[in-house]
């Protein structure tokens, strides 16, 4: 067996849907080829959104897709202190401060030109010193302060090198809420550091989180992964699966009596 460790790390939230299985076989068969193995994650931070109904649903899938996982599953549910230790970590470096503004207060800012991914504006910035009076992170938002004007490239083993600058493309991002829970992006970095992760497969929408997440990999002395962003897989109408999916499901495929060999061009119709 080589180096390659890779993983899929679904959220517990919904049905898996032909998305994820598109991801998830392009994970697979690249670990494959590199004579590696993937773990699996469940992404179970949200405790009112996440069930054990779609845990099982999830490792029922993944078995009808025959995609193996190596080792036990790993819960970010309960990896709590992993996180609190990553967070202490940023406090003590001066590079994240406590932050009172919401979501909708900076979607609604002058400098929010994306609807979906609005950019913090940096004259909202609190000095990162005032995080020291901070014992732990519950009661605020927590956001990273992101290098001015800085350029992140990386190369993606599908699409090249790809460029995002902070502040042009991305602003200074959340690593804990205020509801005492760790970001996706602090989360999926500490996890994959602590997993040994070599590279990591998913969907191109995820191409500016990966930009935030190596400048988090920076801030904790650690070396990326390698990056492998697959297409997105569309509706009838060209938006994005949900896991309000209904019959594009993997459960819905399973049921109907569909093989999973099926699945395969099935995505690459959607795709087209």
């Amino acid at each position: 067996m080589s180096g390659y460790i890779g993983r899929i790390a679904p959220t517990p939230s919904g049905e898996l849907h032909l998305g994820h299985a598109s991801t998830f076989l392009v994970a697979a068969s690249r670990s494959r080829e590199a004579r590696g193995h993937l773990l699996l994650r469940l992404e179970d931070l949200d405790s009112a959104r996440c069930s054990t109904e779609f845990v099982q649903t999830a490792v029922q899938d993944l078995a009808w897709l025959g995609i193996p996982y190596h080792g036990e599953i790993m819960f970010q549910s309960q990896r709590r202190a992993f996180y609190i230790a990553a967070w202490r970590s940023l406090r003590d470096a001066g590079l994240i401060y406590p932050c009172s503004r919401s979501r909708s207060d900076v979607a609604a800012s002058s400098l929010a030109p994306h609807e979906e991914d609005p950019i913090f504006p940096p004259e909202w910035r609190n000095d990162s010193h005032s995080a020291l009076s901070y014992d732990g992170p519950s009661g605020t938002n927590w956001r990273f302060r992101v290098p001015d004007y800085l350029d992140i490239t990386f190369q993606d083993g599908r699409l090249g090198a790809v460029t995002r600058r902070a502040l042009r493309d991305f602003g200074d991002f959340l690593v804990w809420n205020r509801h005492d829970v760790p970001a996706y992006e602090l989360a999926v970095v500490v996890d994959d550091i602590a997993s040994g992760i070599t590279e990591i497969v998913r969907g191109e929408d995820l191409l500016t989180s990966t930009s935030r997440q190596i400048l988090l990999y920076r801030a904790f002395t650690a070396a990326p992964p390698r990056f492998f962003h697959t297409p997105l897989i569309c509706d009838t109408a060209g938006k994005r699966l949900s896991k309000r999916c209904g019959p594009l499901s993997l459960r819905a495929f399973r049921e109907s009596g569909l093989s999973p060999w099926d699945i395969p061009s099935l995505a690459a119709l959607a795709e087209s």
